[in-house]
């Protein structure tokens, strides 16, 4: 006979940490780029276990940026960024900015990838443009990640506070690409390409802090994502308020039944006690 007394505790233990999974997603509705958590439960022979919390990789809704600088990627994949010792993670959040010297980088100093272009908007691998259809199809040729990325550079003239000396200011477009424009915007340059990567089983990326993910075996290698590049704006979260709640409210009432199995399989015991030692 299976005991309904450890059962009711593994529930109620379980149960505890849907709530703060649930909590959390709440407290951060409003925060950009947090990804939901989605904790799912099962039940098992001896009492309910739950899944691997997993992150909800739907797409969150645009808001305005703290600056022309940010941007919002509309779409499947994630931003690659590199720290300075030259480890790789991915995000959605496009809160980047140029630092004093031109380079785009996340607030804590890390650098943004991209590809470096030519002046016909081509992707540059070493000295050979790659041709946009060969791009694209590279996931079938050992992923993305055989076409290096780079640190994208702006270089800023302390002389005259032009991006790479000659251009007054920048501009993204859909396609992820960043053009210098001079000459009151008569002139335009294709620059870098932002980098965007997807992963065949992206909800195994491993969350190593808040919005920033790293690959897994389980998300297998990087792909090229797709989506569209729009400046000025960042990703909200994606937490559903009305599912959250009704899962709060779900998980409140599952968890005041096992407590209440607990209650009265004390008590039961205790009176037990009591009659065995009259």
């Amino acid at each position: 006979m299976r005991d309904a007394f450890i059962t009711a505790s593994t529930t109620s233990k379980l149960t505890t940490e849907w709530i703060n999974s649930i909590s959390e997603n709440l407290i951060n509705m409003y925060t950009p780029g947090y990804r939901e958590n989605k904790t799912n439960f099962k039940t098992f022979l001896d009492g309910t276990i739950a899944d691997t919390n997993l992150k909800n990789i739907g797409q969150g809704k645009s808001t305005p940026g703290t600056s022309d600088e940010n941007i919002f990627l509309e779409g499947k994949g994630y931003f690659v960024i590199r720290d300075r010792n030259g480890r790789v993670s991915y995000t959605r959040l496009g809160d980047f900015k140029f630092d004093g010297e031109g380079v785009y980088r996340t607030p804590d100093g890390q650098s943004v990838q991209g590809y470096i272009l030519n002046d016909q908007g081509e992707i540059m691998n070493g000295t050979k443009p790659i041709d946009t259809e060969d791009f694209i199809d590279t996931p079938f040729n050992n992923g993305a990640a055989s076409i290096p990325t780079t640190n994208i550079k702006m270089w800023i003239d302390p002389a005259n506070g032009k991006y790479l000396g000659k251009y007054e200011e920048f501009e993204f477009k859909d396609d992820g690409i960043i053009y210098g424009k001079a000459d009151g915007g008569k002139i335009k340059t294709p620059l870098y390409k932002v980098a965007i990567i997807n992963f065949n089983n992206p909800q195994e990326l491993y969350e190593i802090q808040q919005g920033r993910f790293i690959e897994t075996p389980e998300s297998g290698r990087a792909i090229i994502g797709r989506g569209e590049v729009r400046g000025g704006l960042l990703e909200m979260s994606n937490v559903d308020f009305g599912n959250n709640t009704t899962y709060f409210q779900q998980a409140q009432s599952q968890k005041a039944m096992a407590d209440q199995i607990i209650k009265t399989h004390k008590t039961l015991l205790q009176n037990t006690i009591d009659l065995m030692s009259q």
